[in-house]
């Protein structure tokens, strides 16, 4: 565009002679250096006024090809560059003429083609995706069915999606969705949902598991083409997009995961989904609230509510577009050109598609999961009493409805995933040494208690008037399979020393008052508030048990006893008198009584947000549980310390010399490659901060908003999937890694591409020859290491040559065979 003509007029200076101050004048930015006043043959510019001969700042002044107009990024060249001297943060002119943060311009789309040659050169683009895409589905398929055994944490997740195809409900710590897909996959394969897929077993001829891991490996095909198309919108160089493509389909890490019947190939997928579709909203932001824009906006909030539905990392890579979310919206803010309307309309449009959208998508996974396994299964006792009641093959509705004495009843703990109250035989090894009282997440029959009147009043009489429970009366609660009733004293319980011991003591003939328990009601969920509860109803009344002497309440609060305990839930008694805590409520759940009648189906109704809520703390409590055991070594898990380096993998089966053997470990090339360029990025990033405060300008506007953009999408990204592990108290593994390996590839193609397929010092050639090299690292260290994915047969001491670093022996690794030392320590166990 040209630059508009300006008219000065010089008129005389100002008769007064007072001094005027800096405020009478305008302050005028110096203007920086545009592609339009550029002059190739200049060597000396003209110095701000900040600068002089003798103290000038060094600038580093880019090196144009001539006759060229812009500066070169990926050997295309841009029409025109915004300069107008906002700083390098400034994003409004790059949204508004380049639709992003890449440095190649968007241009308008061609017309639609006439002829069949005009639309393969219009689409030549997609050749390389597409080649790309094809050797996924060579990688991922080839030899999917060589192993006809269950393989490593197939025996869950195709357990879970047997249960889709029964219809029978279980429990897991993950979402439904991704388990929701294996089902459905199984159901597509012709499977019928009776097989147990017990680890290691081998899979009859009547499970289809080779089109069950087809189906899934999909997923992990459609990782290498989102992976290329990503790096396109991040505004990569064709260079650079090969790379990433190259690297998301040679890992052997993503591509082993890929081939079995598991959860992770959906959530890479849906993770590939999420930034892409990030990327592709941010190039829309030059033309807001357009159709294109609102599109990306929303597949980016479904692509969020599916990652989180599938596993509960999904919400590290919520976080990355919520950061993205608020500095785009706070740069926003700080436009004053833009009416408060925009403004509330930005806001309304991301708190719809990015907050509102996905838990709508999320809550829709868990309708669907309730929907389908509508009858009794394996995973009742995790859910609340009511919605058990709802399940086909549940007796809970047939049950009577009004407790009475010489009721036989299961208590159910009303906290958040809480069991049964439960005793066996056995007794506490520490404290009283009586017989011990737990929660219990499973039904049997030492859930069974009976409601029985205090020692000095008369037993039930079976043939005279019936007693109802209500608030206030004080009770014996005895073990239906051993006798011994519900007991407590002044002694501290062994895990929560805070709390008295609850065990059982005695018999039908020995006793004391610390056998008594007043019943308290706190409330009934179909009739209202404790005023409202005559008598006392299974499933609905909502009940605390206070002792007689100690006035402390049965609680449990899913603390784990050691081993001696099963790693049952503690159970305690609770001094503290907290009306509102959830682990000192219960409900009758199964309720025997010959005497009266079964109860009306109308007082069972659960509604779905209660189960929805009381599901998803059930989860988070089981996944928080899920700590490493002092008793014993897993000697599969890893810490995240060890994932960056490729210090160990995961064995993924068995070791016998007739097996297909699968061992989870990364490419060496690709994990540290993409380790160390985060350090360059970051240390590139402090660089370029520093030069630019001593006046050094290493790079135009654009570019260093384009520089930032892809950084912090890569290195956030990273940091929001890596760090979380390192304070999680669960037990980790390798393969908790793989989302993050991502944001590492990204990094690792962007300092790439900005150090060397980009910089303006090296020539075509160089480019190609590091290309070159660099590509075919890749692919040769996939090919060497391509047997941990495909399956290697025969002894593992024959697989020579896969060392890929020294490990640190021990006295154990000294009992291996001599060729231990090709794999990492946990290869072999």
């Amino acid at each position: 565009m040209p630059n508009p003509e300006i008219a000065i007029t010089v008129h005389s200076p100002p008769n007064n002679t007072q001094s005027r101050s800096s405020e009478d004048f305008e302050l005028v930015r110096y203007p920086t250096h545009t592609s339009n006043d550029w002059n190739p043959s200049h060597r000396q510019e003209e110095l701000p006024y900040y600068m002089t001969e003798d103290t000038s700042a060094r600038r580093r002044v880019a090196h144009h090809p001539p006759g060229s107009t812009t500066p070169q990024h990926g050997g295309e060249w841009a029409d025109e560059y915004d300069g107008e001297g906002k700083d390098v943060y400034a994003k409004a002119n790059a949204f508004q003429r380049y639709g992003g943060g890449g440095r190649v311009v968007r241009r308008a789309p061609p017309p639609p083609p006439a002829s069949i040659r005009e639309f393969i050169q219009q689409n030549l683009e997609h050749v390389a995706p597409a080649v790309y895409t094809l050797l996924s589905c060579w990688t991922r398929y080839h030899k999917i069915g060589k192993s006809p055994v269950v393989v490593w944490d197939e025996a869950h997740f195709g357990k879970f999606g047997s249960y889709y195809l029964k219809r029978e409900f279980y429990f897991d710590v993950h979402p439904p969705l991704g388990k929701m897909l294996v089902g459905l996959a199984g159901l597509l394969s012709g499977y019928d949902g009776t097989f147990e897929f017990k680890s290691g077993e081998a899979y009859p001829d009547n499970v289809p598991y080779v089109a069950m891991r087809v189906i899934l490996a999909t997923f992990g095909v459609l990782m290498v083409p989102l992976g290329w198309y990503t790096a396109i919108e991040l505004g990569m160089s064709t260079r650079a997009c090969h790379l990433v493509a190259l690297m998301c389909l040679c890992d052997v890490a993503w591509l082993c995961i890929s081939r079995f019947v598991l959860l992770d190939s959906m959530l890479l997928f849906f993770t590939f989904t999420t930034v892409f579709g990030l990327s592709k909203f941010h190039n829309q932001q030059y033309q807001s609230f357009s159709f294109d824009w609102w599109f990306w906006l929303t597949f980016t909030g479904v692509s969020i509510g599916c990652v989180s539905s599938v596993k509960l990392v999904g919400l590290f890579v919520t976080a990355l577009v919520g950061l993205y979310t608020i500095e785009d919206l706070w740069n926003k803010f700080g436009d004053l050109r833009m009416p408060v309307r925009t403004q509330l309309r930005h806001w309304g449009a991301r708190i719809a598609c990015l907050i509102v959208l996905p838990i709508f998508v999320y809550m829709a996974s868990f309708k669907v999961h309730f929907l389908i396994l509508n009858h009794s299964g394996p995973g009742d006792a995790q859910m609340s009493s009511l919605f058990q009641a709802n399940l086909v093959g549940n007796d809970f509705a047939r049950n009577p409805l009004e407790i009475a004495f010489g009721s036989k009843i299961t208590l159910k703990n009303m906290g958040w995933g809480g069991g049964l109250l439960h005793s066996h035989v056995q007794t506490y090894p520490v404290g009283s040494n009586q017989q011990q009282v737990t929660c219990y997440h499973y039904k049997d029959t030492n859930n069974d208690w009976s409601v029985t009147p205090r020692w000095e009043e008369p037993l039930v009489d079976l043939h005279g008037p019936i007693r109802y429970l209500k608030h206030g009366d004080v009770v014996r609660l005895v073990h239906e399979p051993t006798g011994r009733n519900l007991h407590s004293h002044n002694i501290p319980a062994p895990v929560t020393k805070l709390n008295n011991e609850v065990s059982c003591y005695g018999n039908a003939t020995i006793g004391d008052q610390n056998d008594y328990w007043i019943v308290e009601v706190v409330d009934d969920l179909h009739r209202g508030k404790r005023e409202k509860v005559d008598r006392i109803h299974s499933l609905t009344t909502r009940l605390r048990f206070r002792h007689f002497v100690l006035g402390c309440y049965i609680r449990a609060a899913n603390k784990g006893l050691p081993e001696w305990g099963f790693k049952q839930i503690e159970v305690s008694c609770d001094k503290e008198n907290n009306i509102d805590d959830p682990y000192t409520y219960w409900n009758v759940e199964s309720h025997w009584n010959d005497r009266l009648s079964p109860g009306d189906t109308k007082f069972y109704r659960s509604p779905f947000l209660r189960d929805f809520w009381h599901l998803n703390v059930a989860m988070m409590t089981s996944n928080n549980a899920l700590i490493p055991d002092p008793d014993k070594e897993d000697i599969l898990a890893s810490e995240p310390t060890d994932w960056p380096l490729l210090r160990l993998g995961l064995r993924m089966c068995g070791w016998g010399d007739l097996q297909s053997k699968y061992y989870l470990v990364g490419t060496p090339i690709i994990w540290w490659g993409s380790t160390i360029s985060l350090a360059v990025g970051l240390l590139a990033f402090c660089t370029y901060v520093f030069r630019t405060q001593r006046r050094y300008v290493d790079m135009e506007p654009r570019e260093w908003e384009h520089f930032l953009y892809v950084g912090k999408i890569a290195l956030f990204g990273w940091i929001l999937h890596f760090f979380p592990f390192l304070i999680m108290g669960r037990v980790t593994y390798i393969h908790h890694y793989l989302p993050t390996l991502y944001f590492a590839v990204l990094m690792a193609a962007h300092m790439l591409d900005h150090f060397v397929f980009t910089a303006r010092r090296l020539s075509e050639r160089t480019k190609s020859i590091l290309f070159a090299l660099v590509a075919f690292g890749i692919v040769a260290n996939f090919w060497w290491f391509r047997g941990v994915a495909w399956g290697m047969d025969g002894p593992i001491n024959d697989h020579w040559g896969l060392q890929w670093r020294q490990v640190r022996r021990t006295i154990k690794e000294y009992t291996l065979p001599p060729l231990y030392h090709l794999f990492p320590r946990s290869f072999y166990f």
